[in-house]
């Protein structure tokens, strides 16, 4: 049986955007996917030591982020779990425990030096030349260890080599590993010191952490050594970057708040069908995919190398296909925060009626309202519309009232039925002489006043007769 234990430890230092996010997905993935063979695990743990870059209401919000993305912990911060508690700063005991571990073991000491000193010692490195490294500055004597000093790991240099799971075969020499700050003079320990304990407690079997952290690697890899633990599985992810390709994903880019998109009408399941192509796929053309597809088919050897572009017309794009792909009675439950006012006191029929007839053209779920909006209010004649459509602007007044009329007395006549509206519509382009693109936009407009709609004898079947007569005469009206 494969035991997979995965976790996914944020800092509640702000909003969750899309790179945090992917990191979370993955890693649920693997523990969803280890649960139909075996045994899978996925733990939310909140790394809050950094009490200066914490920012209230964080941690709700990574919570609310990863619930409305489908993705449950199965142990973690509200949560419970044999190894509670899951935020690192009620677990300060257990660091000072482990941290005694590895100054009896003669691997951890009191740092005693000022700020002022360390100073000296970076810049006597500048000028000579080298990197500065503080195991060439290790005290001699260092104080007993009594919290009111930094804890330093007293480092083992030596080459690593070790396999990522993403990035293949890596190695680095002696250099890249240093004596570095377990416990910080607050009292609370560093990223670098706890992770790496929780981990070992936690039996976590696959860690996946952004690229960033490549560099630390190797001294993740000599604490692991002087603690005496398993490596867990070590799967570094390529940066999420910005669409033009050229710096990481940030703010100024569209990193935003995971959230934004829930309130702007995307829908979870195309969230994380984006999430997960950014920059993995399953070897085939397949670009869609649903949430049990993304379980059954994730891997680490599929995820690529090289960053992926953050491309936000692509997430529209697939939002779009996970919207069509919803039953209208599903659709209808996620739209109810989307429908126009005017609908306020319309029937649950009627606005199913409309809903399936916009939900083929409904990029995101906001755009529900300004689809709908001409069925339950009386649109304001807006000419321009015609007069900027390139096609449309070349018919003088006269031409525009007569096509609109000859509109209006055919209907009159028709049974108004989609079936006898549309050969309605088709008997007037023999009588006008015009192709559909001119006449159908025309009458299009003339009823709804909105820069698109369904089906035309869709839309009008739907207003019925009485509103569709009295729409064209109001049209015709405004334009004498």
């Amino acid at each position: 049986m494969t035991s997979v234990r995965t976790r996914f430890a944020p800092s509640p230092t702000g909003f969750m955007h899309v790179g945090g996010v992917r990191t979370a997905l993955f890693a649920w993935l693997l523990a969803q996917q280890a649960k139909a063979t075996g045994e899978g695990t996925f733990i939310l743990r909140i790394e809050d030591t950094d009490k200066v870059r914490e920012v209230a209401g964080s941690i709700e919000q990574i919570e609310n982020s990863l619930k409305w993305l489908g993705i449950r912990w199965d142990e973690g911060v509200d949560q419970g779990g044999p190894d509670a508690p899951y935020k690192q700063s009620e677990r300060l005991d257990i660091y000072k425990e482990w941290a005694q571990k590895l100054i009896d073991a003669g691997r951890a000491y009191a740092d005693p030096y000022t700020q002022e000193e360390l100073e000296a010692f970076r810049e006597q490195a500048k000028a000579a030349k080298r990197p500065f490294l503080f195991r060439d500055h290790r005290p001699e004597n260092p104080p007993v260890w009594d919290g009111s000093q930094p804890l330093r790991f007293k480092s083992d240099p030596k080459p690593y080599q070790w396999t990522d799971a993403v990035m293949g075969e890596l190695s680095t020499g002696e250099d890249a590993i240093d004596d570095f700050i377990l416990i910080k003079s607050d009292g609370y320990p560093t990223y670098n010191f706890c992770h790496i304990v929780d981990d070992a407690i936690m039996g976590i079997t696959h860690v996946l952490r952004s690229q960033e952290f490549i560099s630390s690697t190797p001294k993740f890899l000599n604490l692991y050594d002087a603690l005496e633990v398993d490596r867990p599985t070590l799967a570094t992810l390529p940066f999420v970057m910005a669409i033009d390709g050229k710096k990481k994903l940030g703010k100024r880019d569209g990193a935003k708040d995971i959230l934004e998109y829930a309130k702007e009408g995307y829908l979870p399941e195309a969230m994380a069908n984006f999430l997960a192509t950014l920059g993995w796929n399953d070897g085939t053309e397949q670009e869609v995919f649903t949430m049990q597809e993304l379980i059954e088919k994730f891997s680490l050897d599929r995820v690529q190398k090289s960053p992926a572009r953050f491309d936000e017309q692509r997430l529209l794009w697939l939002n779009g296909q996970h919207i069509r792909a919803l039953s209208l009675d599903d659709l209808y439950t996620r739209v109810t925060d989307f429908w126009p006012a005017s609908a306020a006191g319309a029937s649950e029929e009627s606005k199913k009626q409309v809903l399936a007839l916009v939900q083929d053209r409904m990029k995101t779920l906001a755009d529900l309202s300004i689809l709908t909006s001409y069925f339950f209010e009386e649109p304001t004649p807006n000419w321009e519309m015609v007069s900027s459509n390139k096609q449309l602007a070349k018919l003088t007044n006269d031409e525009v009232h007569a096509l609109l009329e000859e509109a209006k007395n055919s209907l009159s006549a028709s049974d108004f039925t989609a079936e006898a509206i549309q050969a309605t519509l088709n008997n007037l382009l023999e009588i006008t002489g015009q192709k559909p693109g001119i006449l159908f936009s025309l009458i299009r407009l003339a009823v709804s006043w909105a820069p698109f709609s369904p089906a035309l004898n869709d839309t009008l079947a739907t207003l019925g007769k009485e509103v569709t007569l009295q729409r064209l005469q109001v049209s015709l009206d405004s334009l004498k």
